[in-house]
């Protein structure tokens, strides 16, 4: 796996002064990986692969993030391989793994990155969360917000309200 660019680590970092949550940070990460199938850089399976490989390279780049609570053993033992290979930045890793790893993704599809594909993965992971679930999400973001970001939330969705309020009239 190639180093994130420097424009990612950035706004990962960012993130983390702001307070928000590890998967927050992440998310750069699995955008750049998106990006990357899109233009063409190499393919995936699935979404999901593709979602995979950028919190893969979040925990390399040092993002404080757990394994997946009720992943499969192969997944949390991937996600703790990578956590340790943060810890020994600069050390080198097999080149042979890397350029196979490269080579097999090469040959997979780039439809995984489509804009259908996305929503189909987003669609599927937001209905396997509860109402609590989102309820606390919203929370955690309100408090990171600050007061200004805040207010602006705040008039925007009065100003959603009052508009499907007309719609209903």
């Amino acid at each position: 796996m190639a180093m994130p660019e420097k424009e990612r680590l950035e706004r990962a970092r960012r993130d983390k002064r702001a307070g928000k949550a590890p998967s927050t940070q992440a998310g750069e990460f699995v955008r750049e990986e998106v990006h990357h199938v899109r233009e063409g850089k190499h393919g995936a399976r699935s979404t999901k692969q593709a979602i995979a490989i950028g919190l893969s390279k979040a925990r390399r780049a040092g993002v404080k993030l757990p394994p997946p609570k009720n992943g499969k053993a192969a997944t949390k033992r991937s996600a703790k391989y990578a956590t340790r290979a943060a810890s020994r930045e600069g050390k080198p890793r097999s080149r042979k793994r890397s350029q196979s790893v490269r080579r097999a993704l090469k040959r997979e599809s780039r439809q995984a990155a489509s804009r259908q594909a996305l929503s189909r993965q987003a669609t599927s992971a937001a209905r396997r969360r509860t109402a609590a679930d989102r309820r606390r999400a919203a929370r955690r973001a309100a408090e990171t917000k600050g007061p200004r970001v805040r207010r602006v939330a705040a008039k925007r969705a009065a100003r959603t309200r009052q508009r499907r309020r007309r719609a209903a009239a």
